[in-house]
């Protein structure tokens, strides 16, 4: 597989198998991954990894701090303005209308769009799931750093047959999880990953997000 087509292929995947993934394949997704853009060569990014019965206990941790209290909200930061403008407030919305079609979920159900998205904080189902971390000295440009080592590791993982989510979901409950995996105290959790194989009989792997044409966001400036 070239890198065009695992850009091609790639997508957020919301239904998982729950054949495992060694984890010496996911060493070698990481140790693969290290060669993302990094400026200044800092390499920020911590990853942690839970497999197996850690993985199962961090999800029932998170179960538990969700039935305990529903409505808290852990976020270090906000993951979205709170007053989200054109055209961005759209594209979020008709991604959320387009999943819950699939689902047959309509949108005056609210306890199942609630139980949907409660299914993040299991990995949708997938057997490895990953956390990234960095410094909190760090800022901005460091996120940008981290973000192009996820991008790099998702595309990586398409080309090795298997399918990931980014899920900023976590961002929710990010004490719980930090408190399950023992980060240490100038660490901060930014978001999740989830890792396996795609279920692909499931409706919503059916869904691939639309995506804005070339001139909506380039500018071209020639003379």
């Amino acid at each position: 597989m070239n890198v065009s087509d695992a850009v091609a292929r790639r997508k957020s995947c919301r239904a998982f198998l729950p054949d495992p993934v060694p984890v010496a394949t996911i060493r070698d997704l990481l140790q693969r991954a290290r060669q993302a853009p990094s400026g200044g060569n800092l390499q920020p990014w911590r990853v942690w990894v839970v497999t197996g019965a850690a993985r199962d206990r961090l999800v029932a941790a998170v179960k538990d701090a969700i039935a305990a209290d529903p409505f808290t909200d852990e976020s270090a930061f906000p993951v979205y303005p709170p007053k989200l403008w054109e055209p961005y407030r759209t594209r979020r919305f008709e991604n959320g209308e387009e999943m819950y079609a699939l689902l047959g979920i309509p949108r005056d159900d609210k306890p199942a769009r609630l139980a949907r998205l409660a299914e993040n904080f299991s990995f949708f189902g997938a057997p490895a799931g990953l956390f990234f971390s960095l410094d909190k000295g760090f800022g901005p440009p460091q996120f940008a750093h981290l973000g192009m080592f996820m991008a790099t590791l998702a595309l990586l993982a398409e080309e090795a047959g298997l399918a990931t989510c980014m899920q900023e979901a976590w961002q929710r409950r990010q004490m719980t999880v930090s408190a399950c995996l023992n980060l240490p105290e100038d660490q901060r959790l930014y978001c999740g990953m989830a890792l396996g194989r795609a279920d692909t009989a499931h409706p919503v792997n059916a869904m691939r997000a639309t995506r804005a044409e070339v001139p909506n966001f380039a500018e071209f400036q020639e003379d």
